[in-house]
This record gives structure tokens, C-alpha cells and sequence, in this order.
């Protein structure tokens, strides 16, 4: 007579228990490496149309055409890195100079001109209150550590204290060019035998979207930032490239790239310098805002088909839930909903 760890019931409950077992201990395991993987992962499915044409180039050589991916991959990234640090180390240290005369002599008197603006009048009443209580801006700037070169250099140089995890996602992205399709195709059938032939479309929508994402919210940023950098330097503003690299950092949350252009305007027309905040005003209206207004919406809800709004909203929760590997993974988890979400439309109409 059976006893009752002999039930189908017994045994799937423990078999199910053992496989969470498993695969917590599992991902406990590998839960110091989680983001550089994922980076890894993201890195190759966005070149991934290279290396399969690399790979009809060169059949047959899969370990030699995997190194040369990689290899272009990291230049790619270090290349544009070295040089940006170089031309920060630069301007972060002429603004904490800067910054530390304003700790050790307060603000400066505020141009006349402010008070010909609309609400000049209460805006000068507002800096002259400030500017009366030194003690209390030190205080703002040293809790900040802005007076802190070193500091400041440390934390523009954040590729620099990251050197493992970085090289670790380099080595995971040579093994998952090496065997990706192998694993996409192990990933798919197994997918498929849990979630049935909707599997395939979860996949893809999260493909479609981490790659829209990729080209729609980080190189656009990146674009801004740069096009931003121009225009600070013709304008003459300090520190072009750090404000530049603010601008991209800022930009990659969409429409709030223009409160940095906007509000360096407003500071060149302060100093009486009415040409260039003119000139900066429309350069960053009618050029940098382009790209944040027009190409990203089309990038993105173009090929993912899914409202720009919901990427929006996927962008602002991933980052605050996931840090900055959830300005990919919110989104794709939202796309994930939503196709999961047009599977259930399709079956309810079907059924009526």
C-alpha cells in the first residue's frame, strides 16, 4: 500500500521544493555578477546584426569571429570613455576651484539685468537673502563634497573603480557571442514547453524592446549630450564637457534633458550675456530637444508597438527599483505585460 510520500501530490511537492532549493542557491550564487551579466547580455543583443554578419564572413571560425566582436565591442565603449574622462578630469577641476572660491567668498553680486525679467524683482530678493548667509551655502557645498576635486574625479572616474565588473562582463560577452544562439535556442525551448507557443512571443517582445530601448533612450542621451556639449562650448560656457556629460546622464530620463540647456541660458543671460543665452536657448530648442521630441518616441514605440507612455513609465520605475540595469529591464518586463496583456484580447474576441 502506497504511503504518502509515494503521491503524485507528495512528489510534485517535493520535487518543487527542491528545485526552489536549487535555483536560490543558485542565484544566491550568482548574485554578486547579476549586472555585469546582464550588461553583457544587453551589450551582445544590440550588436548582435554585426556579429552575425561577421559570422557569415568568416564560417566556420566562431571562437575567432567571437574575439573580434568582443574586441570591437570594448573599443567601442573605452575609446569614447578615455577620451570623455580625460576632457572631465579637466572641468570637474576648474569647477571645484570655482565652487570652493564661492564656499570661501559667498555668491557673487547677481547681474542687474535679472531684475528686468519677469519676477526679477522677487528672484534678486530670493539670491540677496542667500547670498547673506555664507555660512549656510558652505554648509550646502560641503555636504555635497563639491569642493572636493579628488572626490569629484573619483566619482567621473566610476568606469575606473568598476575595472572587474567590467572586465567581467568582458569575458561573459566573448562566451555568449561564442555560444549566444545556442543559449537563445535552449532558452526558447524551454520557455516554450512552460508557457506553450505565447513563449515565443514574450521573447521576442522583450528582444524588440531592450533593443529599441538601447537605440532609443541611450544613444539618443548620448547624442544630446554631445550635440548639448557643442553648443555649450560655441556659447562659452565653463566646462562644457562636464555639463555635456550631465545633459547626457539627465537625458536618458526623456523630455527632462532641456532643464539643463535651459537653465545654463538663464545663467549666460544673468551675466548680461544675452547673445549667447539666445543662441544656446534656440540651439538646444531646435536641435537637441529634436532628437529627445521626435526620434526617441519614433525609435521606441515604432518596432516595440507599445505606447511611448508605458516606456516612459517603465524607464522611471526600473531605474528606481532596479538602479540603472532597470532603464532595460523595466521596460522589457512592461512589454512582457503588454504582450501578455494582447494574448489574453486576442483569445477573449476569439472566444465571442
Amino acid at each position: 500500500m502506497p504511503t504518502d510520500i509515494d503521491s503524485p501530490l507528495a512528489r510534485r511537492a517535493v520535487a518543487f521544493a527542491f528545485l526552489v532549493f536549487i535555483f536560490g542557491l543558485t542565484f544566491w550564487v550568482l548574485s554578486p555578477f547579476l549586472a555585469a551579466l546582464a550588461w553583457a547580455g544587453i551589450l551582445a543583443y544590440a550588436t548582435w546584426p554585426l556579429y552575425q554578419r561577421l559570422s557569415r564572413r568568416l564560417a566556420g571560425r566562431d571562437t575567432l569571429c567571437a574575439l573580434l566582436m568582443t574586441i570591437a565591442v570594448v573599443t567601442m565603449l573605452l575609446l569614447p570613455m578615455i577620451w570623455v574622462t580625460s576632457m572631465l578630469a579637466g572641468d570637474v577641476s576648474a569647477a571645484s576651484a570655482q565652487l570652493r572660491l564661492v564656499a570661501t567668498e559667498g555668491l557673487p553680486p547677481l547681474p542687474p539685468g535679472v531684475r528686468s525679467w519677469p519676477g526679477g524683482d522677487w528672484l534678486a530678493a530670493q539670491y540677496a537673502r542667500i547670498q547673506a548667509d555664507p555660512a549656510w551655502v558652505r554648509a550646502q557645498i560641503d555636504a555635497l563634497g563639491l569642493t572636493d576635486a579628488q572626490r569629484l574625479k573619483a566619482v567621473a572616474g566610476g568606469v575606473g573603480r568598476n575595472v572587474a565588473k567590467f572586465a567581467l562582463a568582458v569575458f561573459a560577452l566573448f562566451f555568449l557571442f561564442r555560444h549566444g544562439a545556442s543559449l537563445l535556442s535552449q532558452v526558447r525551448r524551454v520557455a516554450t514547453r512552460w508557457l506553450g507557443g505565447a513563449a515565443r512571443g514574450y521573447i521576442h517582445a522583450v528582444g524588440v524592446t531592450v533593443r529599441a530601448v538601447v537605440f532609443g533612450i541611450v544613444l539618443t542621451a548620448l547624442a544630446q549630450g554631445a550635440l548639448a556639449a557643442l553648443g555649450y562650448w560655441v556659447a562659452g560656457v565653463a566646462a562644457p564637457v562636464l555639463w555635456g556629460v550631465i545633459t547626457a546622464l539627465v537625458a536618458l530620463i526623456p523630455f527632462v534633458g532641456p532643464v539643463v540647456w535651459i537653465g545654463l541660458s538663464l545663467s549666460l543671460l544673468a551675466q548680461g550675456e544675452s547673445q549667447a543665452a539666445l543662441g544656446l536657448f534656440l540651439w538646444g530648442a531646435l536641435v537637441v530637444s529634436w532628437v529627445d521630441n521626435l526620434i526617441r518616441p519614433l525609435v521606441i514605440s515604432g518596432p516595440t508597438r507599445i505606447p511611448f507612455l508605458l516606456v516612459f513609465l517603465g524607464v522611471l520605475g526600473g531605474l528606481q527599483a532596479f538602479g540603472l540595469i532597470g532603464l532595460f529591464l523595466g521596460p522589457a518586463l512592461l512589454a512582457i505585460s503588454v504582450a501578455i496583456w494582447r494574448e489574453w484580447l486576442v483569445r477573449v474576441e476569439s472566444s465571442v
